[in-house]
């Protein structure tokens, strides 16, 4: 087993635990939108952001891919990680205005507006990947990629070009941690519209 700390508490754990997992054995919580159980994280919406501390030196680390070690030293609510938390938060309500659930969490902590420009109102996808991610790893498909480059990236049928290979299974819907999927599933299938089942996941 590992031991470490986390906000001055000691915690145990298995070796191959990541610090968010260790956190959620022990109801620490750490806010994330792109992590979800079913798949392999990627550390994308950087919200769960904690400090690792050693005397004088710390760093920043994404806690859903830092692996647990022994004796290290991990702070969930810094004024460093508050203020990182802050910023993202400002920028997904900027990125994705359109979503209550992004809103609804950063509310949460204490941020109901942002100072960054809105460009479309109704925008919900935050370019997480955790459709693309489930489609792969789980469902075993690739209907679903993240298409293009830099400001212009949007989730799609891989080259935009919809396909046979979406089976329709909601998987997508489901783990959408913004709402945004349920309204471009038809972009992504070559048949008509459904009304998709989502699945437990």
């Amino acid at each position: 087993m590992i031991k470490f700390n986390i906000n001055d508490t000691e915690v145990e754990v298995e070796p191959g635990c990541t610090v968010l997992e260790a956190a959620r054995q022990y109801e620490i919580e750490i806010p994330t939108l792109c992590y979800h159980e079913a798949v392999a994280p990627s550390g994308a919406c950087r919200l769960c952001m904690v400090e690792l501390k050693e005397g004088n030196w710390s760093k920043l680390v994404a806690s859903c891919i830092y692996p647990a070690a022994e004796g290290i030293n991990i702070y969930t609510e810094t004024e460093r990680v508050q203020n990182v938390r802050k910023w993202l938060f400002e920028m997904l309500l900027s990125k994705c205005p359109g979503s209550n659930e992004i809103k609804e969490m950063a509310n949460k902590y204490g941020v109901s507006s942002t100072q960054f420009p809105i460009e479309d109102t109704d925008e919900k996808c935050m370019l997480c990947g955790l459709c693309t991610r489930i489609c792969e790893e789980v469902v075993g498909l690739s209907a679903i990629s993240i298409v293009d480059r830099g400001v212009h990236k949007k989730i799609g049928a891989p080259f935009l070009v919809p396909s046979d290979i979406c089976v329709a299974c909601g998987c997508c819907v489901t783990i959408c941690p913004t709402g945004a999927m349920s309204s471009r599933i038809d972009s992504v299938r070559n048949a008509p519209s459904v009304t998709l089942t989502p699945v437990a996941l």
